[in-house]
């Protein structure tokens, strides 16, 4: 069992800056994927970036340059800077994990329960 909590959503201005957090814990495997999805209302739930324990990292091609992911691995928390944010950035924004023990053809998915980030003037 992995719980997610998330943090940092609101309300900014287009252009401007919020920094989500995701902190887990719980049974977590030394080699995993974290990330962040988005949904809006009537749409299905799409990828924003992920990052694996190592670091490496995907983005959507609609946040390349304006969102950054990073992990602290030490304290099983991931982050999502995002910058110059725009109206169609505005959705529930949900942490994921995914991991599974070495050997394993299992995995194990977990979801936070979300964090509303709203972009209007």
């Amino acid at each position: 069992q992995v719980q997610l909590v998330e943090s940092g959503g609101g309300l900014v201005q287009p252009g401007g800056s919020l920094r989500l957090s995701c902190a887990a814990s719980g049974n977590i495997f030394r080699i995993n994927r974290m990330g962040w999805y988005r949904q809006t209302p009537g749409k299905k739930r799409e990828l924003v970036a992920t990052a694996i324990t190592s670091g490496t990292t995907t983005y959507a091609d609609s946040v390349k340059g304006r969102f950054t992911i990073s992990r602290d691995n030490a304290k099983n928390t991931v982050y999502l800077q995002m910058n110059s944010l725009k109206p169609e950035d505005t959705a529930v924004y949900y942490c994921n994990y995914n991991g599974a023990p070495y050997g394993s053809s299992a995995d194990y998915n977990y979801w936070g329960q979300g964090t509303q980030v709203t972009v209007s003037s």
